[in-house]
């Protein structure tokens, strides 16, 4: 997968912290975000949070919308590592139960995710997820 065992490692524990973003709590991956002012997180519930503040409050509304599901797999399409950023191309593959569904149900992310070092650990600086896994016809992009 990559070549550096730290990275390896943070997103190791990056995975094991979206298993319990699926139920709900975003507790574990809090910590792995940078805490700087350019920090952002564009998630699939609403637009670009730019600022620690922000980005938790947009990380914990998002989390409150899956219950009693779980991190199913994740497929790595791309790593690149270049000596204080790196990047991680992913399909998170999910199951959770979605806002007031009461069945669980299946889904997929797209995920671009971009890490920085500071002091010595890998940090996101930039998480991008959305449900695009498959391709879609061009009129797709318009407003419905």
């Amino acid at each position: 997968m990559t070549s550096d065992t730290r990275l390896e490692e943070f997103l190791g524990q990056y995975h094991r912290g979206m298993d319990q973003f699926m139920r709900g709590s975003c507790e574990a991956v809090k910590p792995l975000f940078s805490k700087g002012d350019e920090v952002t997180l564009a998630n699939p519930f609403g637009p670009v949070a730019k600022g620690w503040d922000r980005v938790v409050e947009a990380m914990e509304r998002a989390a409150q919308n899956y219950q009693d599901g779980e991190a199913v797999e994740f497929e790595n399409i791309s790593t690149v590592i270049a000596s204080e950023l790196a990047y991680v191309v992913e399909v998170e593959r999910l199951r959770a139960k979605v806002g007031a569904r009461a069945e669980a149900s299946d889904l997929a992310l797209r995920v671009t995710t971009i890490l920085r070092q500071e002091q010595g650990a890998w940090r996101i600086v930039h998480r991008h997820a959305d449900p695009i896994t498959t391709s879609r016809p061009p009129e797709s992009v318009l407003p419905t």
